[in-house]
């Protein structure tokens, strides 16, 4: 593996935050859905799912909690420590890359797909383009080139 600078890119510290704030904001509301699938923890009226699929937010709130909560919170970690875990390697298609980078990248895209099918299902409102635009962020930070080179390893 690399032998990364001490110092990071500013841009990295910014990826590690954008990745760390999305699974702060989705493991509480994800949470009070599985806790309490009806909303009232979190005064999200359950009219608000009548046109989706679901009859409560169990389901929408299991989602939430794992995809956009405890996963975006893996990638920050590993962004920031680079953990030798092997595993998430079976599943890197950009080897030359420490596998949180992809991880970034898979993040922003899980959140992009998850506002487009919420507003599928209930209109849009300021958090659904917040969010959307966050999901953007993430996209546009990983990709940035000296943020690439930074987890590129070392042949």
């Amino acid at each position: 593996m690399k032998s990364r600078v001490n110092s990071s890119p500013w841009l990295v510290n910014l990826l590690i935050f954008l990745n760390a704030f999305l699974a702060f904001s989705a493991l509480i509301p994800g949470g009070a859905f599985i806790i309490a699938p009806d909303g009232h923890l979190i005064q999200m009226p359950l009219s608000n799912l009548e046109n989706s699929p679901f009859p409560d937010f169990l389901i929408p709130g299991i989602l939430l909690f794992v995809f956009i909560g405890i996963y975006p919170a893996a990638v920050a970690f590993s962004l920031w420590k680079w953990p030798a875990w092997r595993w998430p390697d079976i599943l890197n298609p950009f080897k030359q890359l420490h596998w949180s980078w992809a991880g970034s990248l898979a993040a922003g895209v899980i959140l992009i797909i998850w506002i487009i099918t919420e507003v599928q299902f209930m209109q849009v409102g300021l958090l659904h383009i917040f969010y959307f635009g966050w999901g953007v962020l993430i996209l546009l930070v990983t990709l940035f080139p000296s943020v690439r080179e930074y987890y590129r390893l070392e042949p």
